[in-house]
């Protein structure tokens, strides 16, 4: 196994594509396991390689906002109703900090018009995150014009035939939008919620508060975006100070 990691690795493959490999071998093992087929218990004495840090990759505020525009996407042929669906999505992303599955998760029972949402998360955890007046009309709006009757215990986002939305759709329509606005590949859905965490972290956000709002179970995972925020001030700092 060391082996096989060692001439995978002088084929320039990373160490999360190694890590990804090495757990597709042990539950391969666990399953020969299971059939009677012998034991491979010295998968679990291999090492994965070590993973380098990396900090998340927020937008710029202004692009993160518009992500929201549903004025953004019209004109590739789509319905008006599917361009607000995509708007909501996307708005509950950046404007709440929920990760993809949460959203598409959303009961349409969940959503009254209030200032509240709840959202299930990973575990099954609920939690309660604030709906600002933007993200509210963007849903409100995407109702008004959606074709279905949602039952209150379906889903509140439905994919053009009606069904459950997919998360790949939420990905393509995120790569449509940043084309137009001219933005890299490490724009995702995911980078919405990154945003979320970075700039109310960078206007002066209680990181206790955050973590809640993320749904974190614990601090040290929410921490992280205290590195981003420094990593900006700092490149704000080489960037103009007369001395940098």
């Amino acid at each position: 196994m060391r082996a096989f990691l060692a001439a995978r690795r002088a084929d320039n493959i990373g160490s999360r594509s190694l890590m990804r490999a090495l757990a597709g071998i042990r539950a391969f093992g666990r399953f020969l396991e299971r059939s009677g087929k012998g034991r491979l218990a010295a998968l679990a004495a291999v090492r994965g390689p070590k993973l380098g840090k990396t900090l998340p990759r927020p937008l710029p505020i202004d692009a993160a906002k518009r992500m929201a525009d549903p004025a953004l996407a019209a004109g590739d042929g789509r319905e008006a109703w599917i361009h607000a669906r995509d708007a909501a999505v996307l708005g509950l992303l950046y404007g709440c900090g929920l990760r993809v599955s949460e959203a598409l998760g959303v009961k349409r029972g969940a959503f009254d018009g209030g200032d509240v949402l709840t959202v299930t998360g990973k575990g099954r955890k609920q939690r309660m995150v604030p709906l600002i007046a933007p993200v509210q009309k963007l849903i409100a709006d995407y109702l008004a014009l959606c074709p279905y009757d949602l039952p209150a215990d379906g889903p509140l986002f439905v994919g053009a035939k009606g069904g459950l939305l997919s998360p790949r759709l939420v990905q393509l329509a995120m790569a449509r939008l940043r084309g137009a606005l001219g933005l890299g590949t490490s724009a995702t859905p995911h980078a919405l919620r990154h945003s979320f965490a970075t700039h109310l972290l960078a206007g002066g956000g209680d990181l206790r508060a955050i973590q809640e709002l993320l749904g974190h179970a614990s601090l040290s995972t929410t921490q992280i975006y205290t590195a981003v925020d420094a990593e900006r001030l700092i490149e704000a700092y080489r960037s103009a100070h007369p001395r940098a």
